[in-house]
């Protein structure tokens, strides 16, 4: 299996990192075959503007997708989109591991989603959720927590985690496609015990070792339960 681990935490000793570090272990134990874009590593830069684009297909007017999809067409897409587009388009699982951030993902993997989930390749038109450009991949979302576990859920002050990250779970990853894990969460993680971090690092081993047998998805809409108007009209004879 081709693994594309994107990762995003710029402290290269925090334990969001160890568990990047801990993902690629044990995938690889596994014999997988493991990519990890580390996005404050490599300093991807995050903003999607006119520039990425050499040879425009409306020079007076940027409108990015349209612009995306030219260049995609056009193969003039920067060095840096198609690197990574490569790597996406390659994988078959997609792993995230991140720190919250206001209820949502770091700035630069946000910029990551823009310049790299290409219109015309991932997304466009009628191509989203099970007919989108990364249909048949998973996507395992790692994220790490100031907040405590009871926190969340549906009596906690924030509601369950997985509402919260509907932006990223369905807006991003079921919308382009993948299947989507129920994510893993490192509660509590600034102020909790290295003994207890430790639990959470083995919990996240446990996660990984499993997963080649989980199928538990998370529920996405379906192209075929909204007729015609996002689903083609069957011609006669």
């Amino acid at each position: 299996m081709n693994i594309l681990l994107v990762h995003a935490h710029p402290e290269p000793q925090s334990f969001c990192a160890a568990m990047k570090d801990a993902a690629v272990e044990v995938f690889r134990q596994q014999g997988h075959t493991v990519t990890v874009s580390d996005l404050y590593a490599m300093r991807f830069n995050p903003v999607a503007s006119a520039e990425d684009f050499a040879s425009r297909a409306n020079p007076d007017y940027c409108v990015y997708a349209l612009e995306q999809r030219h260049a995609a067409e056009h193969g003039t897409l920067p060095e840096d989109i198609r690197t990574e587009l490569d790597k996406l388009l390659a994988c078959d699982l997609l792993v995230l591991t991140f720190p919250l951030f206001w209820f949502s993902v770091p700035a630069i993997l946000k910029g990551w989603f823009d310049r790299v989930l290409v219109s015309g390749k991932i997304y466009g038109g009628k191509r989203f959720y099970n007919r989108g450009g990364l249909a048949g991949k998973r996507a395992l979302v790692g994220v790490t927590l100031g907040g405590r576990e009871d926190m969340f859920g549906e009596s906690g002050i924030h509601g369950p985690l997985e509402t919260l990250l509907k932006p990223l779970l369905q807006g991003t990853l079921g919308y382009t496609g993948c299947s989507v894990l129920k994510p893993f969460a490192g509660w509590h993680i600034p102020y909790i015990t290295p003994q207890a971090r430790a639990q959470v690092l083995q919990a996240w081993r446990a996660r990984l070792a499993g997963l080649d047998a989980e199928r538990d998805f998370l529920p996405m809409p379906d192209l075929a339960d909204f007729g015609a108007r996002y689903n083609p009209v069957p011609q006669k004879g």
